[in-house]
């Protein structure tokens, strides 16, 4: 049985409410912990994911730790990758440095050293923000995802522990789907496999 890949966009954020997006790198709300939280309890993947993927930036995290960090806690792999950041390079989508980070989330150990570079925040090269880079981007994304499927299968994980949770952004989900039309709730999320169509692997909808 292949992978689930469920896609989780981060709960609501303080610059979702203000429309302020100038605020450099948000915290979520409490409504925001409060969706979040809620998933540690409602999501449906807790006892078969084998990897959490998650955007560095603060409100992706936190939305992580509510929903995720008891499995994460119990030997869940948590990778925080800079390709989930989210596309624009207005103050709001971009991210913090590893320095603030470490005062944020320094319990979560070296992670950030294992995953970061110093300037992962910096909205240039594949990073930036026109669309053919964010593009490039979510491809590299979908062959990270095929390859860790792969893997975890290759190594003899049980087919009930192989599941992939990814935590992100509203628009970069829809490069990274290839749908333009998807539009989560905050916290919301969606299921698809990851199966190679020609030569690019694509997400496929679980129906």
């Amino acid at each position: 049985m292949p992978s689930t890949i469920y896609l989780v966009r981060h709960a609501e954020s303080v610059h979702n409410v203000t429309k302020d997006f100038n605020i450099r790198d948000p915290e979520l709300t409490d409504l925001g912990l409060t969706q979040a939280s809620a998933l540690a309890t409602s999501f449906p993947a807790l006892s078969s994911a084998a990897v959490v993927l998650a955007s560095p930036m603060t409100r992706a995290i936190q939305t992580t730790l509510a929903a995720f960090g008891a499995i994460i806690e119990d030997g869940v792999e948590l990778v925080l990758d800079p390709d989930l950041q989210e596309r624009s390079d207005l103050p709001c989508d971009t991210g913090s440095d590893l320095a603030t980070l470490g005062e944020r989330f320094g319990h979560l150990g070296v992670g950030f050293q294992r995953s970061l570079e110093d300037h992962w925040y910096v909205k240039e090269g594949p990073y930036a923000a026109d669309d053919e880079a964010v593009a490039a981007r979510a491809k590299t994304v979908r062959r990270k995802l095929q390859e860790l499927a792969n893997r975890l299968a290759e190594d003899g994980v049980p087919e009930t522990k192989r599941d992939i949770v990814v935590v992100t952004h509203g628009v970069f989900m829809k490069f990274l789907a290839e749908d333009s039309t998807i539009d989560l709730p905050k916290a919301g999320w969606k299921a698809y496999t990851v199966e190679a169509e020609g030569a690019e692997p694509a997400l496929i909808p679980v129906e």
